[in-house]
């Protein structure tokens, strides 16, 4: 009995890191993704602000910050994983981006 031969050698195989912020290119697939997150995880601070960093990656992290009237360091600091952005650089980023967060009423649940 023969054993069978790999396709290919597991050592040689390689991938490469998933950025969202490559895939969102219009305000539409920005707003989508942000609502996502509000909607899947609105209890996670720090997702929202990873979110929101993912958003204006793509955006342009430059042009988000002299748009915000921040830093382009502290734009970065403040989306990061460990980033803790008060509510105010939240809505400042929001803007910046073009894009505007919605509340509504939850019924239903508790």
């Amino acid at each position: 009995m023969t054993q069978a031969q790999p396709l290919s050698n597991p050592a040689s195989t390689s991938f490469s890191a998933y950025d969202v912020a490559e895939h969102l290119r219009t305000p539409e697939e920005m707003a989508a993704y942000l609502d996502a997150w509000l909607e899947e995880a609105p209890d996670d601070v720090a997702g929202l602000a990873r979110a929101l960093g993912d958003i204006a990656r793509a955006k342009g992290m430059s042009q988000v910050a002299r748009d915000a009237g921040l830093s382009r360091e502290s734009l970065y600091r403040a989306l990061s994983a460990e980033g803790n952005p008060s509510f105010a650089t939240v809505l400042k980023v929001t803007k910046a981006l073009g894009l505007r967060l919605h509340a509504c009423a939850i019924s239903g649940e508790g």
